[in-house]
C-alpha cells in the first residue's frame, strides 16, 4: 500500500510516503532560504509528498534564529526556487505555515513581544543568538487582535501559492500558537476563545476557514498533535483532549481539506482512529 497511488486534493501522488515537516534552520538572519535548502528538498522529491519546515508568516511568529519565513518578497523569491527544484524533479511540496506563539524570545523575533492566546509564558529556556534564556510571559491577544493574526495565516498561505507550493499546512500542533489556543494549561482565557472546548477550538476552526476562503480547501493540510505535551503543552485530561479534538475535526470535516496529519503516540488507538472517521478524507499519521 505504501508504493501505491493516492489523491491528496486536486494531486495524485505516486506514493504514500510523506516527508514530515522538519526544521533545519538555513535561512540565514533574513528568513530567505538558498540553494542549500533548494537542493535538501530537490533530493527528496520522489516522496509522494513533501511537508516544508516550519515557516514563519510574520516576525513575530519566528520560533528559531535561522528559520525561514515567507513574509518579504525575498523570501517568496528564495521559496520559488525551492519549489521549481522540487517540480523539475517530478515532486509535489507543501509549506507549512507555522507561528510560534510564545514558543519564541525577543531576540528571535527582532525584539517583537511574543503574542499567544494568554500571559502564561512556557517554564524553562530558550535557545536564542545570545545564548540560553528563560521563555518571557507572551502578550495575551485581544479580541481585536485576532483577525490580524487570521490575515497573516491568509497572506503567507498567499505567498506559499505564488512561491509555487502545491498548497500549504497549517501548523496546529506540537505548543506552538494554534495548538496553544486548543490547550487548556496555555489558553486562560475567559471569553469567546477560552474555557469549553468548542471556544478553545474556535481560533483555530476560524483560520482554517479563512485559508480556505483565499486559496482553496483541496490546497490545505493542517497537522495536530493530541496529548503530545512538549514545549508546555499539558493536554493530560482524556475527556476533555477528546471534546477539544472533536469540536475541532467536526468543524472542519466540511470543509473536505486536501487533508489531516497527526501526531500521535498511538496512531492506532481509539482516539486517532475516532477523529480519522470523524474526518472522513486523507489521513497522515505520524
Amino acid at each position: 500500500m505504501l508504493f501505491s497511488p493516492l489523491s491528496l486534493g486536486e494531486l495524485e501522488l505516486p506514493n504514500r510516503l510523506v516527508m514530515a515537516p522538519l526544521t533545519r534552520l538555513r535561512a540565514g538572519e533574513a528568513g530567505v532560504p538558498g540553494p542549500l535548502v533548494a537542493e535538501h528538498y530537490r533530493q527528496r522529491a520522489s516522496l509522494g509528498l513533501i511537508v516544508s519546515e516550519g515557516t514563519f508568516p510574520t516576525p513575530v511568529g519566528r520560533s528559531y534564529a535561522g528559520q525561514p519565513g515567507i513574509v518579504t518578497e525575498e523570501q517568496v523569491a528564495g521559496w520559488k526556487k525551492v519549489t521549481d527544484a522540487v517540480h523539475a524533479e517530478g515532486g509535489r511540496m507543501f509549506a507549512q505555515i507555522m507561528h510560534g506563539g510564545r514558543v519564541s524570545h525577543p531576540d528571535i523575533t527582532g525584539g517583537l513581544a511574543l503574542v499567544a492566546p494568554s500571559a502564561v509564558a512556557i517554564e524553562g529556556e530558550v535557545r536564542t543568538p545570545l545564548g540560553k534564556q528563560p521563555y518571557p510571559v507572551p502578550h495575551a491577544l485581544t479580541t481585536d487582535e485576532l483577525p490580524m493574526v487570521i490575515q497573516e495565516f491568509v497572506n503567507a498561505s498567499l505567498n506559499a501559492i505564488e512561491a509555487g507550493f502545491d498548497g500549504v499546512e497549517l501548523h496546529s500542533a506540537n505548543g506552538y500558537l494554534l495548538h496553544e489556543f486548543l490547550a487548556p494549561n496555555s489558553n486562560v482565557r475567559d471569553d469567546s476563545y477560552g474555557g469549553s472546548p468548542e471556544n478553545r477550538a474556535r481560533f483555530v476552526i476560524e483560520t482554517v476557514n479563512a485559508v480556505v476562503a483565499a486559496v482553496g480547501a483541496n490546497r490545505v493540510g493542517i497537522r495536530i498533535s493530541p496529548e503530545h505535551n512538549v514545549q508546555g503543552i499539558a493536554e493530560t485530561d482524556a475527556a476533555d483532549v477528546r471534546a477539544t479534538y472533536e469540536v475541532l475535526v467536526d468543524s472542519i470535516a466540511p470543509l473536505n481539506l486536501a487533508y489531516l496529519s497527526i501526531l500521535h503516540h498511538e496512531p492506532s488507538g481509539e482516539l486517532v482512529q475516532d477523529l480519522r472517521a470523524r474526518f472522513g478524507g486523507t489521513f497522515l499519521v505520524n
